[in-house]
């Protein structure tokens, strides 16, 4: 299957179970405090066992494909850290999770489960948005004497800070579905209206702005 088809079906069914909502009228509050016409939470996908399935195959699949077969996969705590696991036992690989903090108690640590100096290392993000939270996982590999060959998400806002962040990281960032791909879809089964296509297209360019006009 192509690259763009792998795109569109994951966007159709994390829109058919409403892991992707889309609301211009009435925006979403991310934990940022940030205003957005669209919320992602691709947890919910863990409840349905052929998207759970079909995501599994693809991201294990986009790993062997853009990266080769690495030493370790690494989930990004939480919400990938499910995602990772099932990716790691699809390849046959140890699996390891990386915390947004250190542990606060025993022994701190930052990344959870054994991994080894020199070992390459395929990082499991379940959303990126502007890339910060996901590079701080890649960076406490690294620290740890990892090599981190990239990194592999299920959905991708497509922010240019993003690209930027990853840039700026030497990581390779690989994606299995967008924000484009989402609203393509959601324009063709009518979740949204050509009325709103302007809306979204400024928030995805300058999500600061338009939220700061919403507050």
């Amino acid at each position: 299957m192509m690259r763009d088809e792998t795109a569109i079906k994951i966007a159709d069914f994390l829109m058919q179970i409403k892991a992707i909502k889309i609301s211009v009228a009435e925006p979403f509050t991310w934990a940022s405090g940030l205003k957005s016409p669209i919320y992602c939470d691709n947890r919910v996908s863990l409840s349905h066992p052929k998207i759970r399935t079909y995501i599994r195959q693809q991201l294990a699949k986009a790993v062997e494909e853009s990266f080769g077969k690495p030493d370790v996969i690494a989930g990004v705590a939480t919400g990938a850290i499910a995602q990772g696991a099932l990716v790691a036992e699809a390849l046959g690989l140890p699996f390891v999770y990386v915390r947004s903090a250190p542990k606060g108690h025993g022994l701190g640590n930052l990344v959870e489960g054994e991994v080894k100096p020199g070992q390459s290392v395929i990082v499991i993000e379940d959303l990126v948005s502007t890339g910060s939270s996901s590079l701080k996982a890649v960076d406490a590999l690294r620290e740890a004497g990892c090599e981190v060959k990239g990194m592999v998400s299920i959905f991708s806002y497509g922010f240019k800070m993003a690209t930027d962040n990853f840039k700026k990281h030497k990581c390779r960032l690989v994606t299995l579905s967008n924000y484009d791909t989402v609203i393509q879809q959601a324009i063709q089964h009518n979740y949204v209206v050509d009325k709103d296509l302007k809306s979204l297209k400024a928030w995805r360019d300058n999500p600061e702005d338009w939220s700061k006009e919403r507050q």
